[in-house]
């Protein structure tokens, strides 16, 4: 049973014979009254305090999971971020891989191009020199000839005593 402090107020003791003394009770009784009505006050004013803490609590510990919810998306996005930079270097790392190495066939090509057209030239320049050599023994017969011819027609004396007088 809950006793209030009007409860204490208002409540009487049958009278005896030397009991005790009625004022002094009275007074007391008063006294516990006003006491417990403080602490009826003070409890009041406690559970009002522990529920707006217990408000706050409630709202931090939202705040707690809206806040942890948060951390793990953005270590998820994070990751995920890592993750795609990840593939994107290795492609590019595979793209760059595969454009050296048709860049090393291309250039092994034009090589083996350019060793053919050396080859080619050299072979032209040979050719070009053995029959500027033939030609200049062709020319050398001709001039030989065309001197015996001219000889002949002067009588076996030489073209420089004929021209010179000497």
């Amino acid at each position: 049973m809950k006793i209030t402090p009007l409860d204490i107020q208002q409540r009487e003791f049958k009278g005896r014979f030397r009991g005790y003394d009625r004022e002094e009770v009275q007074a007391f009784l008063r006294s516990v009254s006003q006491s417990v009505e403080e602490m009826f006050k003070e409890n009041a004013v406690l559970k009002e305090r522990a529920d707006k803490l217990y408000q706050e609590v409630v709202e931090l510990r939202k705040k707690e999971t809206s806040l942890n919810d948060l951390l793990v998306t953005t270590q998820t996005m994070a990751e995920h971020l890592k993750e795609t930079a990840r593939k994107e270097a290795d492609l590019i790392l595979r793209e760059a891989e595969m454009k050296a190495e048709d860049l090393l066939k291309s250039a092994h090509v034009d090589f083996r191009t350019l060793q053919r057209d050396i080859l080619d030239l050299r072979k032209e320049r040979m050719l070009a020199l053995e029959k500027l050599r033939s030609m200049l023994q062709t020319f050398a017969k001709v001039i030989e000839m065309e001197e015996m011819d001219v000889n002949s027609l002067m009588g076996d004396r030489p073209i420089k005593d004929i021209a010179g007088g000497r």
